[in-house]
């Protein structure tokens, strides 16, 4: 059986931390119960069984079965063990061994999950209902069953489905003006099924030029604005490629759609083109009617390719990943087998990529326009890294969740897809952590930036196990128009109500808030390092003390400077009320003040 993000080793510590966090992560502990249920969570079954623990052995347990999750709790004296998997967490699950097997231990369910592989095995039990049961609620699409966001009733003071408010982020940037304009074209999801129904386009664009154009880019995804800068007025424009095809198709109204995005900068001679993918594979997707943009079609165009790989690629480097660190990490050739996954590889050309968008939009020399195939895997990992690079409020846990919400969720990154929420079929050739990669490049510039970001690891943390756990709506279905004929935010809880609703738990206390700085990471592969917290943290061996005391002393720094902040507060409440007190003033100035004593 599989532990997910959230499984603890600990039991003591579990369960000390839930019963302390009762009120305020909506979990309902009876302390009398042995297993921690959500409001709308319903108990399914529980038995006796035997986990094969990959670190500790054979420990025999009671395995808790809900509509949420999979629970385990070791009933050995001197085995502490916990695990509390969310099901949405469980890629695939197996019997293991038949009547006829032989040796201890061997026959049982297999229980493969997304994050990482453990076995669950029986003794003298049947497992076919146990079976059917996990399957049945683990992969609810496949029964007709409602995915479990549909069915949490968790209730927050904070509602974070009013985080993101396209109209008012574009106006925060400045949107619309003389050269840019809002336009509801595809408020019914007609011009494009997969991008949101508020788009910023060229004020010179009619809603004719933009059918037009959509039918020469795939899946209709047009190139439509993502961010401006406050100053120079270069742009971020975001789409998919365009459909060339073998025959080296043009298409004018596309062509002279790209010149008036240029157009809109006076300043600039040249648009600048990056496509995500490698040059081979560009040239490659001309067979399936894709392609690229020509010097011959595009003169005022410059193309470069960033040599992205795709999501097949991806998905087995994190596979290579998985394999090195669970269930052993081999200390002696550590190096070379992290090297041989190419997984920090990746990770450099994505942030690489982002830093070239960056540093074309800052120095004011070129609008961009950023693309891969279709412009929802590489190109939201390129345009949401260069906007964090570029705008600090981006860097505040507010500022992020509207950055996730509108370049990743609004703009049609399949989630469904990718991570197969509900879904039985691991083997689906649409899996893969293009999302994550993203996060673990965020997390790479907030150790290069320590106090440039709002939020901490346990913010990044967190955003990733909800990705998997069918907890929240907020990560459902492929894109706005699926989720709006759900009824999403209506039905669901979003994930940032949990966040906003406490938000001291997310916060960095090192963070300086600055205006205007751009950070540019350094994207070598000295200064990359795999995310031992997130990729090996269920590895009691490796794994940080509890509870870690990094995150205890950030505690501790946050209570300090709100104390401090109150303090002067009151001194400077003091002040004011001395300066317009009428009454003879003291002797000396060091009289008016009283003295502060700081730890400092």
């Amino acid at each position: 059986m599989a532990s997910a993000p959230t499984s603890k080793y600990n039991s003591h510590s579990l369960e000390n931390e839930s019963i302390k966090r009762t009120s305020r992560d909506g979990v309902n502990r009876d302390l009398g119960e042995a297993v921690p249920r959500l409001p709308g969570e319903t108990r399914i079954t529980d038995k006796e069984v035997i986990y094969i623990c990959p670190f500790n052995g054979p420990i025999k347990g009671r395995v808790y079965i809900t509509n949420y999750r999979l629970y385990l709790r070791s009933l050995e004296t001197d085995s502490a063990l916990i695990l509390d998997v969310p099901l949405g967490v469980i890629s695939r699950i197996e019997k293991m061994g038949g009547a006829t097997s032989r040796g201890e231990n061997s026959y049982g369910l297999d229980i493969t999950c997304k994050v990482r592989d453990s076995v669950l095995s029986y003794e003298g039990h049947s497992r076919r209902d146990m079976f059917e049961i996990l399957t049945r609620y683990a992969f609810p699409l496949a029964h007709s069953l409602p995915i479990f966001a549909f069915l949490n009733e968790e209730k927050f003071n904070v509602d974070g489905w009013m985080v993101y408010n396209p109209v008012e982020e574009y106006r925060r940037q400045g949107l619309p003006n003389h050269h840019w304009r809002i336009t509801f074209i595809n408020k019914c999801y007609e011009l494009c099924d997969t991008y949101p129904a508020l788009l910023v386009v060229p004020y010179r664009a009619s809603d004719d030029d933009l059918r037009r154009v959509a039918t020469f880019r795939s899946r209709n995804r047009i190139p439509v604005l993502s961010w401006i800068h406050p100053e120079n007025k270069t742009v971020i424009v975001r789409c998919s490629q365009p459909l060339v095809g073998m025959s080296g198709k043009r298409n004018k109204d596309d062509e002279k759609y790209l010149d008036v995005i240029r157009e809109t900068n006076r300043q600039i001679s040249k648009l600048t083109i990056y496509d995500a993918r490698p040059n081979v594979n560009a040239v490659a997707n001309k067979a399936t009617g894709g392609g690229y943009e020509s010097d011959d079609a595009y003169h005022n165009a410059e193309l470069f390719f960033l040599d992205i790989h795709n999501i097949h690629v991806m998905r087995e480097s994190l596979k290579k990943v998985k394999d090195i660190v669970y269930p052993n990490v081999e200390e002696s050739h550590w190096l070379s087998s992290l090297e041989s996954t190419h997984w920090l590889e990746h990770i450099k050309l994505v942030l690489t990529g982002a830093i070239q968008v960056a540093d074309k939009v800052s120095s004011g020399k070129s609008s961009v326009l950023v693309h891969c195939s279709d412009g929802w895997d590489r190109t939201a990992q390129l345009t949401s890294l260069a906007m964090l690079m570029l705008d600090s409020y981006y860097r505040s846990i507010e500022g992020f969740e509207i950055l996730v919400q509108k370049e990743w969720i609004s703009f049609g990154h399949k989630f469904a897809s990718r991570i197969g929420h509900g879904d039985k079929n691991h083997a689906d050739a649409d899996r893969s952590p293009i999302f994550l990669q993203f996060i673990d490049c965020v997390w790479q510039m907030s150790k290069q930036f320590p106090t440039a970001f709002e939020f901490n690891e346990r913010f990044l943390i967190t955003i990733l196990d909800h990705l998997y756990s069918c907890r929240f709506g907020t990560f459902l279905y492929n894109c706005e128009s699926v989720r709006e004929k759900q009824k999403v935010t209506e039905r669901t809880v979003s994930l940032w109500s949990l966040i906003n609703s406490n938000k001291d738990k997310f916060k960095n206390p090192f963070y300086t808030k600055e205006i205007n700085r751009v950070l540019y990471p350094v994207a070598s592969m000295r200064h990359l390092e795999l995310w031992v917290n997130y990729y090996i943290r269920w590895n009691p061996r490796i794994k940080q003390q509890q509870p870690n005391p990094v995150e205890q002393r950030y505690v501790e720094l946050l209570a300090l400077r709100d104390e401090y902040i109150q303090r002067l507060e009151e001194l400077q409440l003091a002040s004011s009320a001395k300066l317009s007190d009428p009454s003879p003033s003291p002797s000396s100035p060091s009289q008016m003040m009283p003295h502060v004593h700081t730890h400092f």
